[in-house]
Protein backbone atom coordinates (compact mmCIF):
# COMPACT_ATOMS: atom_id res chain seq x y z
CA UNK A 1 0.00 0.00 0.00
CA UNK A 2 1.04 3.42 -1.12
CA UNK A 3 2.13 5.70 2.07
CA UNK A 4 1.07 9.45 2.24
CA UNK A 5 3.59 11.57 3.16
CA UNK A 6 3.08 15.04 4.57
CA UNK A 7 5.99 17.86 4.55
CA UNK A 8 5.59 20.64 5.98
CA UNK A 9 7.67 24.22 6.55
CA UNK A 10 6.91 25.54 10.40
CA UNK A 11 8.20 28.90 12.58
CA UNK A 12 9.32 28.23 16.15
CA UNK A 13 5.89 30.25 16.55
CA UNK A 14 3.99 27.63 14.78
CA UNK A 15 3.15 29.42 11.95
CA UNK A 16 2.38 27.49 8.50
CA UNK A 17 1.26 30.25 5.98
CA UNK A 18 3.25 31.65 3.30
CA UNK A 19 6.77 30.05 3.78
CA UNK A 20 8.13 31.74 0.60
CA UNK A 21 7.49 35.53 2.14
CA UNK A 22 9.61 34.19 5.12
CA UNK A 23 12.86 35.90 5.07
CA UNK A 24 15.45 34.14 4.22
CA UNK A 25 17.80 32.14 5.88
CA UNK A 26 20.96 32.27 4.17
CA UNK A 27 22.62 30.07 2.32
CA UNK A 28 20.69 27.31 1.18
CA UNK A 29 21.10 23.02 1.60
CA UNK A 30 22.14 20.73 -0.15
CA UNK A 31 21.07 18.41 2.25
CA UNK A 32 17.48 19.96 2.19
CA UNK A 33 17.19 20.06 -1.31
CA UNK A 34 18.15 16.07 -2.09
CA UNK A 35 15.21 15.45 1.46
CA UNK A 36 12.58 16.84 -0.92
CA UNK A 37 14.32 15.99 -4.38
CA UNK A 38 14.19 12.43 -2.83
CA UNK A 39 10.48 12.95 -1.35
CA UNK A 40 9.16 14.55 -4.24
CA UNK A 41 11.25 11.67 -6.96
CA UNK A 42 9.74 8.56 -4.99
CA UNK A 43 6.05 10.21 -4.92
CA UNK A 44 4.05 9.79 -8.65
CA UNK A 45 0.38 12.02 -6.84
CA UNK A 46 0.41 14.95 -5.05
CA UNK A 47 -2.34 15.44 -2.89
CA UNK A 48 -3.54 19.03 -1.64
CA UNK A 49 -6.16 21.62 -0.73
CA UNK A 50 -7.32 24.37 -2.61
CA UNK A 51 -5.46 27.29 -1.39
CA UNK A 52 -1.85 25.21 -1.60
CA UNK A 53 -3.00 24.33 -5.39
CA UNK A 54 -3.87 27.90 -5.69
CA UNK A 55 0.07 28.95 -4.51
CA UNK A 56 1.64 25.94 -6.40
CA UNK A 57 0.05 25.32 -9.84
CA UNK A 58 0.95 29.52 -11.09
CA UNK A 59 4.87 28.78 -9.98
CA UNK A 60 5.54 25.56 -10.75
CA UNK A 61 3.33 24.99 -14.12
CA UNK A 62 6.08 27.98 -14.79
CA UNK A 63 8.97 26.40 -14.63
CA UNK A 64 10.68 23.49 -16.73
CA UNK A 65 13.92 21.68 -17.34
CA UNK A 66 15.13 20.78 -13.71
CA UNK A 67 14.31 16.94 -12.59
CA UNK A 68 12.20 18.26 -9.66
CA UNK A 69 10.09 21.11 -11.95
CA UNK A 70 9.43 18.72 -14.65
CA UNK A 71 8.54 15.32 -12.22
CA UNK A 72 6.48 17.85 -10.54
CA UNK A 73 4.51 19.06 -13.54
CA UNK A 74 4.12 15.30 -14.67
CA UNK A 75 2.75 13.99 -11.90
CA UNK A 76 -1.06 13.20 -10.85
CA UNK A 77 -2.10 16.17 -9.15
CA UNK A 78 -5.93 15.49 -6.91
CA UNK A 79 -7.11 18.96 -5.36
CA UNK A 80 -9.82 18.70 -2.67
CA UNK A 81 -11.83 21.53 -3.25
CA UNK A 82 -15.92 22.63 -3.03
CA UNK A 83 -15.42 25.80 -5.70
CA UNK A 84 -12.87 24.93 -8.25
CA UNK A 85 -14.07 23.30 -10.97
CA UNK A 86 -11.64 23.14 -14.03
CA UNK A 87 -8.32 23.77 -12.75
CA UNK A 88 -5.61 24.80 -15.30
CA UNK A 89 -2.49 22.78 -13.90
CA UNK A 90 -1.91 19.40 -16.24
CA UNK A 91 -2.94 16.70 -14.67
CA UNK A 92 -4.77 17.72 -11.97
CA UNK A 93 -8.24 16.10 -10.95
CA UNK A 94 -10.37 18.16 -8.63
CA UNK A 95 -11.93 16.06 -5.49
CA UNK A 96 -14.89 17.67 -5.00
CA UNK A 97 -16.55 14.98 -2.74
CA UNK A 98 -15.20 12.99 0.40
CA UNK A 99 -11.57 13.74 0.23
CA UNK A 100 -11.09 11.03 2.73
CA UNK A 101 -12.85 8.42 0.80
CA UNK A 102 -11.43 9.55 -2.74
CA UNK A 103 -7.82 9.16 -1.02
CA UNK A 104 -8.42 6.75 0.59
CA UNK A 105 -9.14 4.42 -2.67
CA UNK A 106 -6.09 6.19 -4.40
CA UNK A 107 -3.84 5.08 -1.27
CA UNK A 108 -5.05 1.72 -1.73
CA UNK A 109 -3.71 1.69 -5.76
CA UNK A 110 -0.67 0.55 -6.76
CA UNK A 111 2.19 2.85 -6.97
CA UNK A 112 4.45 5.35 -5.27
CA UNK A 113 4.13 7.29 -2.33
CA UNK A 114 1.52 10.07 -2.33
CA UNK A 115 2.93 13.48 -1.15
CA UNK A 116 1.42 16.70 0.49
CA UNK A 117 2.50 19.85 1.40
CA UNK A 118 1.13 22.03 3.94
CA UNK A 119 -1.06 21.29 6.86
CA UNK A 120 -4.24 22.64 6.85
CA UNK A 121 -7.90 20.82 6.77
CA UNK A 122 -7.31 18.06 4.51
CA UNK A 123 -3.97 16.99 6.17
CA UNK A 124 -5.81 17.24 9.90
CA UNK A 125 -9.31 14.94 8.31
CA UNK A 126 -6.60 12.47 6.66
CA UNK A 127 -4.77 12.40 10.16
CA UNK A 128 -8.50 12.36 12.12
CA UNK A 129 -9.12 9.41 9.81
CA UNK A 130 -5.24 7.66 10.37
CA UNK A 131 -4.59 7.60 6.74
CA UNK A 132 -1.69 10.69 7.04
CA UNK A 133 1.48 8.62 7.09
CA UNK A 134 4.60 9.70 7.78
CA UNK A 135 4.69 13.16 8.30
CA UNK A 136 8.16 15.97 7.86
CA UNK A 137 8.40 19.37 9.61
CA UNK A 138 10.79 21.41 8.24
CA UNK A 139 10.96 23.93 11.69
CA UNK A 140 12.58 27.05 10.41
CA UNK A 141 14.50 28.82 13.34
CA UNK A 142 12.17 32.12 13.55
CA UNK A 143 9.35 33.60 14.95
CA UNK A 144 6.92 35.34 12.00
CA UNK A 145 4.91 37.32 14.97
CA UNK A 146 1.89 37.93 13.21
CA UNK A 147 -0.74 35.67 11.56
CA UNK A 148 -4.44 34.35 12.44
CA UNK A 149 -5.80 30.63 13.30
CA UNK A 150 -5.71 29.57 9.38
CA UNK A 151 -1.85 30.31 9.87
CA UNK A 152 -1.31 27.91 12.51
CA UNK A 153 -0.67 24.09 12.18
CA UNK A 154 -3.06 23.64 15.44
CA UNK A 155 -6.57 23.25 14.81
CA UNK A 156 -8.69 21.91 17.29
CA UNK A 157 -8.61 18.40 16.37
CA UNK A 158 -8.24 14.12 17.58
CA UNK A 159 -5.22 13.09 19.74
CA UNK A 160 -2.83 11.10 17.23
CA UNK A 161 0.21 10.12 18.09
CA UNK A 162 3.36 9.96 15.88
CA UNK A 163 6.96 8.04 16.49
CA UNK A 164 10.38 9.87 15.84
CA UNK A 165 12.52 8.36 12.60
CA UNK A 166 14.66 10.98 12.33
CA UNK A 167 15.91 14.03 12.76
CA UNK A 168 18.34 15.76 10.62
CA UNK A 169 19.71 19.28 11.55
CA UNK A 170 20.68 21.47 8.19
CA UNK A 171 23.58 24.12 7.65
CA UNK A 172 21.01 27.14 7.58
CA UNK A 173 19.77 25.92 10.71
CA UNK A 174 16.21 24.49 9.69
CA UNK A 175 15.84 20.87 11.54
CA UNK A 176 13.65 18.15 9.33
CA UNK A 177 11.80 16.19 11.90
CA UNK A 178 10.26 13.06 10.24
CA UNK A 179 7.69 10.54 12.08
CA UNK A 180 5.66 8.30 11.58
CA UNK A 181 2.10 7.26 12.66
CA UNK A 182 2.31 5.21 15.68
Amino acid sequence: MRKIINSTYITLDGVIENPQDWPSLGSSDDAGYEIQSTLLLNSDVMIMGRRTYEGFAPVWSARSGDPFSDHINAMDKRVVSSTLREPEWNNTTVIAGDPVSAISDLKNQPGGNIVQFGFGRLSHALMAHGQLDELRLWIHPLFIGQGGPESLLYRDSVTAQFRLLDSRPLKNGIVVLSYERA
